[in-house]
C-alpha cells in the first residue's frame, strides 16, 4: 500500500513586486545603521545571487487560510475526489492569518479548521490541523499522510502549505525582497500500484541552527512600532543547506531503492537559486555524477520564496504543463526537498 498522489493545485497571487520597486527604500543593517551601498547596487548584488527578479503577493482582502482554500479546491477539482470523504486536512504554513498591517499571527482556530469551513466540508471525520516546518512543512505533511494512510488511519488526506510572507516582513530588511505569498495543495489517496511515495527522510538540527531564523523588531531602531518580523543569518543557513541538505536527499533516495541515474526531477525549496544549484550539485557529486541539465525546474525568478508553497507550487506547474523543458510522465521518479527553520530538512522520492 503506498500514497499516491491523485490531484494537484496551486495558487498564484495577482500584485506582482518586481526589484525596481524597492528602489526607494531605506534599507538598514541590524544595528540601524546605514549600507555603504546605494539601493541599485544592492538589487543588482541581490538578483544575481538569488535569481530573484520579482515576486507575488496576496491583496489587502486576502489572508493565508483564503489562498490555502483556492489551492485546495484546484486540487480537489483535478482529482475529482467528494470533498466529503476526505479524512484529513492538513495545512503548513508558519505564520497564520496577519492582517496586511502586520501584527500578531492569528492562529486560532487553526488554519486547517478555517480552510475547512472555506470549502464547506461538513463531515466531522475529516480531521483538520496545522503543521509547523519552516518552510519544509508541507514535505512534512505529505510524509504524515503517507504514514495514515499506510497504517489504514485514511484512505484520502488533503495536503497544503500556504503563506503570505509579505505581511511579516521588515521594510528595512534587505532580506525582505526575498519572500513572497503563495499556496500548493495535492489530494493523496491509497494506491496498490508501483506509484506513489517510496521514499523519504526528515531531520531536525537544533544546536546554533535553531536560531538560523527568528522573529525581530525592524532593524530601524527609531521606530517605536514593538512588531516582530522574520529574520535569518543568511550566510549560516547558505552554509547549512550546502552540509546537510544533499545527505538528506541521498538518505531518501538509498531508501526508495531508485538509482539516480532514473531520477527525473527534484523539486526543491526555492529560497537562492545559487544555493539550490550548489545542493543539488552536492547531491549527484555524493554519487559521483555532474548534475543534469534540466533537472530543477525553478520558479524563482518570477514567484520568489513562498515558504510552504514553492514545492507543490513548481510541481503543479510542472504537471500542467506550464514550465519549458519541464514534463513529469507516467513511470518517472522525482524528489521534493526542502530546508527551513528549525533548523529541518526533508526530502521525498515519489514515483509518478
Amino acid at each position: 500500500m503506498r500514497a499516491k498522489i491523485t490531484g494537484v493545485g496551486s495558487y498564484v497571487p495577482d500584485v506582482v513586486r518586481k526589484n525596481e520597486e524597492f528602489l526607494n527604500h531605506e534599507f538598514l543593517n541590524n544595528d540601524g545603521s546605514s549600507f555603504g551601498s546605494d539601493n541599485q547596487t544592492i538589487i543588482e548584488k541581490f538578483t544575481a545571487i538569488t535569481g530573484i527578479e520579482e515576486r507575488r503577493y496576496i491583496n489587502d482582502t486576502q489572508f493565508t487560510s483564503d489562498i490555502a482554500a483556492e489551492a485546495a479546491k484546484k486540487a480537489i477539482e483535478d482529482s475529482k475526489v467528494d470533498p466529503e470523504t476526505l479524512d484529513y486536512i492538513i495545512v503548513a504554513h508558519n505564520y497564520g492569518d496577519v492582517k496586511p498591517n502586520g501584527g500578531s499571527s492569528d492562529m486560532v482556530p487553526s488554519l486547517g479548521t478555517r480552510v475547512k469551513q472555506k470549502l464547506g466540508i461538513n463531515n466531522p471525520g475529516c480531521v483538520a490541523y496545522d503543521v509547523l516546518f519552516g518552510c519544509p512543512g508541507w514535505i512534512l505533511g505529505l510524509t504524515q499522510a503517507d504514514s495514515f494512510i499506510k497504517s489504514g488511519l485514511a484512505k484520502k488526506v488533503l495536503v497544503i502549505g500556504a503563506e503570505a510572507l509579505s505581511r511579516v516582513v521588515d521594510p528595512h530588511d534587505r532580506d525582505s525582497m526575498i519572500y513572497s505569498d503563495g499556496a500548493g495543495a495535492v489530494i493523496v489517496e491509497q494506491s496498490d500500484d508501483e506509484t506513489g511515495i517510496i521514499g523519504q527522510a526528515t531531520a531536525t538540527y537544533t544546536n546554533e541552527e535553531a536560531y538560523f531564523i527568528f522573529n525581530q523588531k525592524s532593524y530601524n531602531v527609531k521606530l517605536e512600532d514593538k512588531t516582530q518580523y522574520i529574520k535569518m543569518y543568511g550566510r549560516r543557513i547558505y552554509n547549512f543547506a550546502l552540509s546537510k541538505v544533499p545527505e538528506g536527499m541521498k538518505a531518501a533516495l538509498d531508501q526508495s531503492g531508485v538509482d539516480i541515474k532514473d531520477l527525473k526531477k527534484i523539486f526543491i525549496h526555492q529560497a537562492n537559486e545559487k544555493m539550490d544549484e550548489a545542493i543539488v550539485t552536492r547531491f549527484y557529486k555524493l554519487y559521483g555524477m555532474e548534475m543534469p541539465q534540466h533537472i530543477m525546474p525553478m520558479i524563482i525568478h518570477k514567484l520568489g520564496n513562498s515558504s510552504v508553497a514553492t514545492v507543490p507550487t513548481v510541481m503543479d506547474l510542472v504537471m500542467k504543463g506550464k514550465m519549458k523543458d519541464h514534463k513529469v510522465e507516467k513511470g518517472d521518479v522525482v524528489m521534493f526537498a526542502s530546508v527551513g527553520a528549525g533548523m529541518n530538512i526533508n526530502a521525498i522520492v515519489y514515483r509518478y
